[in-house]
């Protein structure tokens, strides 16, 4: 058998390219042979199924959340009504004032308020602020106690914050009474204070 020309020249170039390919193959795969690792999948088919599953659940309890959220919506926007009204917080005092000498007024005979306090307006939880009034008054026991019970019964949130009484008069059985009520209020109407807080 004898090679032809052409034959001669394929296997002088194959000779050639033959080392540049095999040091071209070696030099390019040790480097990436070491550094590929085989990794075990991180998730397997049941973590995945129990995945779904748990979302499939939290999907399902959407709509009952979505109804509770309605419920408790309506059921604050109702007690919220009860907050006292006014654009800042010494018109909220003044319409605490007023529910005061109302009540005052209303009681059988009427009380008489001779004296009232604003008192500062302070910050209750995240939401709402607190606003204060005290007033004084004379009167029995048996009023004060008729009067605590219809400031109890007003739609407006307000409480009793103290009740001074001091000694009553034996004849006229009227004590000197010191009230003081404080009503609820948005947290817009006072105002977050800066600077250093008082020790």
């Amino acid at each position: 058998m004898t090679l032809q020309d052409r034959d001669k020249r394929a296997l002088l170039i194959l000779a050639v390219l033959l080392p540049i390919a095999a040091l071209i193959y070696w030099t390019s795969g040790s480097s990436s042979a070491g550094s590929v690792k085989v990794v075990a999948p991180s998730e397997t088919v049941g973590r995945d199924e129990k995945r779904i599953s748990v979302l499939r659940t939290a999907l399902a309890t959407v709509d009952g959340k979505e109804a509770v959220l309605k419920q408790v919506s309506s059921e604050l926007a109702e007690r919220e009504k009860g907050l006292i009204p006014g654009d800042t917080a010494e018109q909220a005092q003044a319409q605490l004032l007023q529910i005061m000498r109302r009540l005052a007024k209303a009681q059988v005979p009427p009380l008489d308020i001779r004296q009232s306090e604003l008192g500062q307006p302070r910050s209750y939880g995240e939401s709402y602020a607190r606003v204060t009034v005290s007033v004084s008054l004379d009167c029995r026991i048996d009023e004060l106690v008729n009067l605590l019970a219809a400031l109890s019964a007003q739609p407006e949130i307000i409480a009793t914050d103290e009740i001074r009484c001091t000694a009553a008069n034996p004849k006229s059985k009227l004590m000197p009474v010191r009230l003081t009520v404080s009503g609820l209020v948005p947290r817009r109407l006072v105002p977050e204070k800066k600077g250093i807080p008082a020790l």
